[in-house]
């Protein structure tokens, strides 16, 4: 072990100062108290933004998929143009290289109407044996079941509540075309995702049914939505998609046209890219925090060991060799700060990712706790960065060494 280290230790763990005790001084105990806060609020921050725009994307693509193949004739409604989607064109997107599944769907407008209450619904079939369909209401079914057959729909607990409907009852719902249409549906369950704008749009139930409503065959529909393995990867495969099904018509002449969640949603993703720039400024200011810290403890730790110093270069001791010193006793410092500061964030992420115990108004935010998603890439890169530039924080302070004569030192004491 190189002496520079073993002096450092020596005087980090107080075995030549303080009698065997360790370093106890006040301005030490501020400077390893900020790099812990700094490196808890750091983490903390960058797991919650990870985690909400994690549950604010799979919220957004579980009503409409990642990408979306539909008639190009659309004008943006859910009132939608026909296309004919066969099994040879379905069997096609599912094999494209990084989609995940794709299935057929059809959309309608209604009214759900009861003696107190009216509601404006969109009514979604979904081919009902077909699993990855329904994966994402099926994972935020909060009571009943998912349909089952032709005349069954599931609703948001929100719409179910606002029209005082109770679970396995008949409703009518009126539809307006060319004339009016009016079905019973049989609520089988309901569903809650906490994102109001939707929850308090979709209904949802068997393809077929409303293929009849709209009076199409069984190959009209409104389009097929695509789930893909990796969300980074979205614009890469929805150029593939793009590419199959561009210049290609259906056998009534309909072309198609694709789009992403991303282009069908740009006002939530761009609020969603808003929280990097926040995540940015936080991890900015809480590093000008421990730097200032680290550094105000090292200018103490130099001060305080100044007779140390002098003596040292009045036996030849180099500034070079000094400075070694000190960079390796605050980096012990910074070294014990980020340990405990990764205890207290990864400590606290924890909790709130088993407990949930800090809520939050999901008519705001669209979820009704914060999310947490340990992202262990961005763990390492933060680590990694943060103890680089405290250490870079540290070279000039430590160059104060240079400046310190030995004879003044003598002459101080």
């Amino acid at each position: 072990m190189r002496s520079e280290l073993q002096i450092a230790r020596r005087l980090y763990f107080g075995l030549e100062r303080n009698g065997g005790r360790r370093m106890s001084r006040p301005a030490v105990r501020v400077a390893l108290l900020g790099i812990i806060i700094g490196m808890a609020v750091m983490i903390v921050s960058i797991f919650v933004v990870i985690g909400f725009k994690q549950e604010i994307t799979r919220k957004v693509v579980g009503f409409g998929g990642h990408i979306r193949v539909v008639n190009f004739d659309n004008n943006n409604t859910y009132e939608m143009q026909p296309v004919r989607v066969g099994d040879t064109l379905l069997a096609q997107l599912q094999g494209l290289e990084g989609v995940e599944s794709a299935w057929r769907f059809c959309t309608k407008p209604g009214m759900l109407k009861t003696q107190d209450a009216f509601q404006a619904v969109i009514y979604k079939g979904l081919p009902l044996d077909d699993n990855s369909a329904w994966a994402f209401f099926r994972r935020n079914l909060t009571e009943g079941r998912l349909p089952r057959q032709a005349g069954e729909v599931i609703v948001s607990a929100s719409v179910a509540r606002l029209m005082q409907l109770p679970l396995d009852t008949t409703v009518l719902c009126y539809f307006i075309q060319d004339n009016v249409r009016a079905r019973r549906l049989h609520i089988c369950g309901f569903y809650e995702t906490g994102f109001s704008d939707y929850d308090n749009l979709f209904m949802a139930g068997d393809l077929g049914a409303v293929q009849q409503l709209n009076g199409w065959d069984t190959q009209q529909v409104s389009g097929v939505e695509l789930d893909i393995r990796n969300f980074r990867r979205l614009e890469e495969v929805t150029e593939r998609v793009y590419f199959l099904t561009a210049n290609r018509s259906d056998d009534d002449g309909n072309f198609f046209y694709t789009q992403n969640v991303v282009q069908l949603n740009p006002a939530v993703f761009s609020w969603l890219d808003l929280l990097d720039m926040n995540v940015v400024v936080i991890i900015l200011l809480m590093l000008a925090v421990s730097g200032f810290s680290i550094v105000s403890g090292l200018l103490i730790l130099i001060l305080d060991s100044i007779r140390l110093i002098g003596t040292l270069k009045a036996l030849g001791a180099a500034n070079g060799y000094i400075r070694r010193i000190f960079l390796a006793e605050a980096a012990m410092l910074v070294g014990r700060g980020m340990l405990w500061g990764n205890v207290v964030g990864l400590g606290l992420c924890a909790l709130q990712y088993g407990l949930h115990i800090a809520p939050l108004d999901a008519a705001a935010y669209y979820v009704d706790y914060v999310p947490i998603c340990f992202h262990w890439g961005w763990w390492l890169v933060l680590n990694v960065g943060t103890l680089l530039v405290s250490l870079l924080v540290l070279l000039a302070p430590s160059g104060i060494v240079s400046r310190i004569s030995p004879a003044k030192v003598m002459h101080f004491e």
